[in-house]
């Protein structure tokens, strides 16, 4: 059985490793940037595949002899190999979070009898398969919260924040809108909006502000209150709004002097050295998932409740663990023919399957990712 990871980042790697690990599979890993496929080769037993992943004709070509294809990219990469994969009639397992609609390829996918996975990470991912998982237990689900953000141990300032994943991603986030639903209409609200203190266990007091994290959420289950809201520590989102509203994360070229500057990609150079994190700083990543619904006429709030560390024994960072392993966990059980069905599943649909369900939980146990569940009468 082939295995092929398409990109060799944070996230992509660590999948690689994962399932190199179980000793069942022919892995290949894919990525343009030479240096991180060589490093990966130097302790793991993978093919490695230079390639340039914005070029579809290269990824047909790199995918055409592999049985399952796992997508390890930047959202905005996402969506074009995703289809190509299905395309192709190959099997995927994604965890980007993209601006397009990956449903529309539900038919595509069903008539090439492909298993499509999308968004396969820990939010969305996880958190979205624990909202389906609880949604399918209720005979009326009411409302349903993530509440999920990466953060350095350490706290730095002035922005007491690193980065854990894309850094695109994480400066686009706080300008794209975020969708949400209120009394069962979609609506949108300006990100790093509706600020709240919120005390957790072992970390303290951290701030909750809107964020597009939802995922296909937004079109699958029809849950009249959904919302994700990013954590940090507090005091971020108002420095965040200083910066969108002066234009630094604005994707639209300027004059300079003459010469023409993209403010995105300026920022992102400047961030860069601020943000990254130290080889060996600890991090972590916090998750709080709320479903509030009705069974046999008693209303019921499940909270799942998720806190990891960056692990010192593979030196690898909890971001990339916890996206991570939900990707890799879903290949293997595809590869095993345990989860064989044809469509696309986004992670709501993969938690509608309690056996599925169970065993994701339990081999991200095996993996020490732990996700306590509280259920209150209220």
């Amino acid at each position: 059985m082939k295995i092929i990871v398409i990109g060799a980042g944070l996230i992509g790697g660590v999948i690689a490793r994962d399932l190199v690990g179980l000793q069942e599979y022919q892995i290949s890993v894919a990525d343009i940037d030479q240096q991180k496929l060589e490093i990966l080769s130097k302790d793991l037993s993978v093919n490695t595949v230079p390639a340039d992943l914005s070029d579809i004709k290269i990824i047909k070509k790199i995918i055409a002899d592999q049985d399952i294809v796992v997508c390890a990219v930047p959202g905005f990469l996402g969506f074009n190999i995703f289809k190509t994969a299905i395309e192709s009639g190959k099997n995927i397992v994604d965890i980007s979070s993209m601006s397009e609609n990956q449903m529309e390829l539900d038919d595509l996918a069903k008539k090439n009898e492909v298993s499509a996975v999308v968004e396969m990470g820990v939010a969305p991912g996880i958190s979205n398969m624990i909202v389906g998982y609880v949604d399918s237990l209720l005979d009326e689900t009411e409302s349903a919260e993530i509440l999920v953000g990466g953060l350095p141990v350490k706290r730095e300032l002035p922005f007491e924040y690193k980065i854990t994943w894309s850094l695109r991603d994480t400066l686009e986030q706080n300008v794209i809108p975020a969708k949400i639903v209120e009394n069962g209409k979609l609506i949108e609200k300006e990100a790093l909006s509706e600020v709240e203190l919120i005390n957790f266990p072992k970390i303290g007091t951290l701030e909750a502000f809107n964020t597009d994290g939802l995922g296909n959420l937004i079109h699958t289950l029809k849950i009249p209150f959904m919302k994700e809201k990013t954590l940090r520590y507090p005091g971020y989102a108002d420095k965040m709004r200083m910066l969108r509203e002066t234009g630094f994360f604005s994707d639209t070229a300027i004059d300079v002097k003459g010469m023409k500057v993209n403010p995105l990609d300026f920022t992102s150079e400047l961030l860069t050295p601020h943000w990254k994190l130290e080889e060996g700083e600890g991090e972590l990543i916090i998750m709080r998932v709320v479903v509030q619904g009705i069974k046999n006429k008693q209303k019921l709030r499940y909270t799942y409740d998720m806190l990891d560390y960056f692990d010192k024994n593979t030196m690898t960072t909890s971001m990339a663990r916890n996206t991570a392993f939900p990707a890799s966990i879903m290949s293997h059980l595809i590869a095993k023919k345990d989860f064989s069905k044809a469509g696309v599943f986004p992670g709501e649909y993969i938690g509608q399957d309690h056996r599925i369900y169970q065993t994701v939980m339990k081999e991200l146990e095996k993996r020490n990712i732990f996700y306590q569940e509280d259920i209150k009468k209220i």
